[in-house]
């Protein structure tokens, strides 16, 4: 297909949000307004005009289901049946990165993610092994699971690492001046250390939750820059669809890998946000 066709029936809105390709570029646009038929095109047009091989283009999203959608739209636009274009979520994205380079940040090579049932069996199954008081009731030892599992993955979310939310509660503690204000920080400095035990305790099993797909990608990159370099010079171009539902850990991951060639295109809607809930911000 050229790049007249790939234009065909397109608004002027959407037609310069298509062939702007250089730098960064921010597109806001409601529902329905076909948001992730542009990235399509754009993706066909770059190709297209030989600004980038297939290859050295990542589309990322947020559904398998919205993936394998664009992956369909493209391949339709690109009829020369080759698209090994990076089209997937950001889990699926952190996951091939950290299975091609297991070694360099020291995960078992067959590691295994865990869904979130597994993780509380998994957690159920340490509890005893964790310094828990008030978060482990005697009459009810496993009552807390689940809201600590909730609370690390916003901390994952957030990018913030056990050692850091570790400090985080060591200054509260200094901060404590009256008993309530004490008791409040004991809790804090209870999560941190069960935060620290639990990533341990994973790691040691060769076991990865879904939050961890993106922050040991993040911690890879900045413990070995020239893994990252490498990425950064493979993508040339970088879309990112539903960019309002990225959280800080996903937009820090975008963030490093379009340093390079700043070549970085946000496609959003923020009165679309289905998930503040979660973290997106």
């Amino acid at each position: 297909m050229n790049s007249k066709d790939i234009l065909q029936d397109l608004n002027p809105e959407q037609k310069q949000a298509v062939t702007t390709t250089e730098g960064p570029l921010l597109i806001i646009a409601g529902a329905g307004t076909g948001k992730t038929a542009v990235i399509a095109r754009r993706i066909s047009y770059i190709i297209e005009k030989k600004l980038a091989k297939p290859s050295e283009i990542l589309a990322l999203t947020f559904t398998d289901k919205a993936a394998a959608a664009m992956e369909e739209r493209v391949d339709i636009l690109v009829p020369y049946g080759f698209i090994d274009t990076w089209i997937s979520t950001f889990h699926a994205f952190g996951d091939r990165v950290l299975r091609d380079n297991t070694l360099e940040i020291g995960l078992s090579p067959d590691f295994k993610v865990l869904s979130r049932p597994q993780q509380v069996l998994f957690f159920a199954q340490n509890l005893f092994r964790i310094p828990l008081d008030y978060w482990r009731p005697l009459s009810n030892p496993t009552k807390f699971i689940s809201a600590t599992l909730s609370f690390f993955s916003r901390l994952k979310d957030e990018n913030i690492s056990p050692v850091e939310f570790r400090q985080y509660a060591k200054r509260q503690a200094l901060k404590a001046k009256d008993k309530e204000s004490r008791i409040e920080v004991q809790k804090y400095q209870e999560l941190a250390e069960a935060y620290e035990s639990y990533e341990k305790f994973k790691t040691e099993a060769g076991f990865l939750d879904f939050g961890d797909q993106v922050v040991k990608t993040i911690q890879l990159f900045q413990k070995r820059p020239k893994i990252l370099k490498d990425y950064q010079r493979k993508f040339k171009y970088i879309l990112v669809d539903e960019y309002q539902d990225t959280n800080f850990a996903q937009n820090e991951l975008v963030k490093l890998l379009a340093s390079k060639h700043k070549n970085i295109c946000v496609v959003g809607d923020d009165n679309q946000s289905i998930y503040k809930f979660r973290g997106a911000a």
